[in-house]
């Protein structure tokens, strides 16, 4: 998305997100190895884990953008902007979980995650809100609730691609198309054994 006065520039994860969602990344799956399948669905998981934190950074600052034209408009308090501000001025928090999922992955580029959400409201100092009009914090509001839908719905295709792999990896246990055993032996660093 090309945002006014600002160049339009790849969003991070670029590159693995087009491969994750690109209508071959799940062909044959069925008749993939096994690793191959584990290896498909990290690298959606690892997409799912960026996008999870970018959409919480533009979440954090969509919470700011409206605490203020709240408090202009009455129905805020200035108390709750300066909490905001403390509050994303912090070090990023764990992972985000959705749907239930569970996973002990971080953002692989976090730093240029804030640096893209920061160039998407670059005409909007967050910090001091205060100095800006009504009408630049509500087309910041826009520009950030677009992006916050756009990732929204990207991160709901890259879970259904988890999903799938998640799917097929059950499947062939359920079936005894793959061994536990061997699973286990593979974790530990040692040769799988066979079930005697």
């Amino acid at each position: 998305m090309s945002v006014e006065g600002i160049p339009a520039t790849p969003r991070p994860g670029n590159r693995r997100i087009d491969r994750v969602l690109a209508e071959d990344f799940l062909a044959g799956l069925q008749g993939r190895p096994l690793p191959e399948v584990r290896t498909l669905r990290a690298e959606a998981e690892q997409e799912e884990v960026d996008l999870s934190y970018l959409r919480r950074i533009v979440q954090g600052r969509l919470d700011i953008l409206r605490a203020e034209l709240n408090r202009r408009d009455g129905t805020g308090s200035q108390d709750l902007v300066q909490g905001l501000a403390a509050i994303l001025a912090d070090e990023p928090r764990a992972p985000a979980r959705g749907l239930g999922r569970h996973t002990t992955m971080e953002p692989s580029r976090a730093d240029s995650h804030r640096r893209y959400v920061e160039a998407l409201v670059a005409d909007v100092d967050l910090s001091d809100t205060s100095a800006r009009s009504t009408d630049e914090l509500a087309h910041a509001l826009r520009t950030l609730s677009e992006e916050e839908q756009d990732l929204s719905a990207k991160r709901r295709q890259v879970q259904r691609v988890m999903d799938e792999c998640g799917a097929e990896i059950t499947r062939r246990y359920r079936d005894g198309e793959a061994d536990v055993e061997t699973l286990l032996g593979q974790q530990s660093g040692g040769p799988g054994r066979s079930a005697g």
